[in-house]
């Protein structure tokens, strides 16, 4: 299974940006793993919050393909602890599912389009977190549910 971690707009912290390549270099070493940036929407200053997520929207749907899992970090998905989400993991793994998008919208969420195409969601929290740090939370939280299946040390429960 290919896994790719879709998220708009770019860090402008090399310290968070450092933590996210350095997590997806160790999930490298599980299965492919990539990262698409869209870019942010230019000149939202006195643009409509829905007209933004409207044309976050779009990009990322030109990103996402008919067979896609398509999951979206949502403050209103799913919560789980992370032996739960690695369990939810390998089931996707022995679904057949061969590519896993993850999604990681902008400061106002998805558009109605996005949310319509997704197969699930799911929350880090119930706190709210700035797209960017999430990055580096979820690419840890990736790389720990890959230890917890492969027994590997670095999970303590």
């Amino acid at each position: 299974m290919n896994i790719e971690l879709i998220v708009v707009g770019k860090t402008d912290s090399r310290e968070v940006e450092a933590l996210v390549e350095m997590y997806a270099k160790r999930v490298n070493h599980y299965c492919k793993f990539s990262i698409t940036t869209i870019a942010d929407v230019r000149n939202t200053r006195n643009m409509a919050a829905s007209r933004q997520k409207q044309l976050e929207g779009e990009a990322i749907m030109k990103l996402i393909t008919e067979g896609d899992y398509v999951v979206l970090m949502d403050e209103r998905g799913q919560q789980y602890t992370s032996m739960e989400y690695a369990q939810w993991l390998q089931k996707r793994m022995l679904s057949g599912v061969k590519r896993l998008a993850l999604v990681i919208g902008g400061p106002y969420g998805f558009s109605e389009e996005v949310y319509a195409r997704a197969n699930q969601k799911i929350s880090l929290s119930k706190m709210t977190f700035s797209h960017q740090i999430v990055r580096a939370i979820f690419a840890e939280q990736l790389y720990r549910a890959f230890t917890i299946l492969n027994n590997e040390p670095y999970h303590h429960e």
